[in-house]
């Protein structure tokens, strides 16, 4: 199995070289125009945020067939990648939570591609500004018609920063993104809150409301996305879609799950510092199709008219259609596409009204 992302090789080598096609000769089937977030498209099928390094790698993925790309997630300051490993296949028991165990050899690897589940562990790294900002600029010039650059931001806190300020460098991420050509601009809210108290943002319903609020005001009409993990409680979700429905036209549900990534030993595989890392894969679908079914129930039972991408495990044809009946406007492919670059086509082909 070759993956367009070598995990042997540094992020900064993949982000220089990648993607590392096995080949490169192909034709993306022709599907009938369809609406999401009120733009045309060719599909509703895309991308998430993560292995869309670059320019050159997101309009690799879209000459193969995927519509919604996301550019991998910047910030207002150059921020370096986490050093090796980054990304590692994993395996879990049988176990729905604990630790997840890392598949140490390529030949151990699940035998269908489609049932596989990772960890990764990167930092969220990202390029500076005036970098990023051309590079944004080059990728919304090389898309065809009816594929949409969707550019994923998040802030970087120092400490003592207040919610204003938080805030604030989310909006001007975002603004950035709008004025290189964005099409969509989806705002990382499932990243750790250092500013005022641990957790992510979205579990804080004020702040998340300001976040969209300043970034709403600084985008103009573009349409906004915000991204967001797991919620404790259904009470939790609910006070969360009502602050920000007016203030922005969907939701990407649900981001990776946290969980120890160890050795069989019992050794961190990201080191001490980062025994928790995000899993995604086969080990997320069910979850995350879950909590597309529980917002879509609040949406509808409030009467909110935001739409959902969901992202969580898909691997074939049947994995987005359990995103569709779960009620997901949108169906975003995290880690597959790097071992199985010609799913978009592949569902395409089968469900051209997607």
């Amino acid at each position: 199995m070759q993956c367009a992302y070598d995990i042997t090789r540094s992020y900064e080598e993949n982000f220089e070289r990648g993607p590392f096609f096995a080949r490169t000769d192909f034709s993306a089937p022709n599907t009938p125009p369809k609406q999401f977030l009120g733009l045309s498209v060719r599909s509703r099928m895309g991308i998430a945020a993560g292995l869309l390094l670059n320019s050159r790698w997101l309009l690799a993925y879209a000459a193969r067939g995927f519509d919604l790309l996301t550019y991998k997630t910047v910030r207002s300051r150059a921020r370096p990648s986490h050093p090796q490993p980054n990304w590692v296949f994993v395996e879990d028991d049988g176990k729905t939570d604990g630790p997840v165990f890392v598949t140490e050899q390529t030949s151990s690897l699940p035998d269908a591609a489609r049932r596989i589940s990772s960890a990764i562990c990167f930092g969220m790294p990202s390029m500076a500004p005036e970098w990023w900002r051309e590079d944004v600029a080059r990728a919304k010039a090389g898309l065809g018609a009816g594929q949409l650059l969707i550019v994923s931001v998040v802030a970087s806190p120092e400490p003592g920063w207040t919610t204003a300020q938080l805030a604030a460098d989310y909006a001007q991420c975002a603004a950035w993104a709008a004025a290189a050509g964005a099409d969509v601009i989806e705002a990382n809210l499932s990243c750790p809150n250092l500013c005022p108290a641990d957790g992510p943002v979205y579990w804080d319903t004020a702040l998340s409301r300001e976040v969209a609020q300043r970034i709403r005001d600084g985008i103009g009409s573009v349409p906004l996305l915000l991204k967001v993990g797991q919620f404790e409680e259904e009470n939790m979700q609910r006070n969360f879609l009502r602050a920000v429905a007016d203030r922005a036209q969907g939701i990407t549900v649900a981001n990776n799950v946290s969980r120890p990534v160890l050795h069989r030993d019992g050794r961190p595989v990201f080191g001490s510092q980062h025994e928790k890392a995000g899993v995604v894969g086969r080990l997320i679908h069910e979850p995350a199709v879950a909590s597309v079914r529980v917002a879509r129930r609040i949406l509808t039972e409030e009467g909110l008219g935001l739409s959902i991408a969901a992202v969580g495990g898909v691997a074939s044809t049947e994995d987005a259609a359990d995103f569709f009946e779960a009620g997901a406007d949108a169906v975003m492919m995290g880690g597959a596409p790097m071992y199985l670059p010609d799913l978009a086509a592949e569902i395409k082909t089968a469900h051209p009204e997607w």
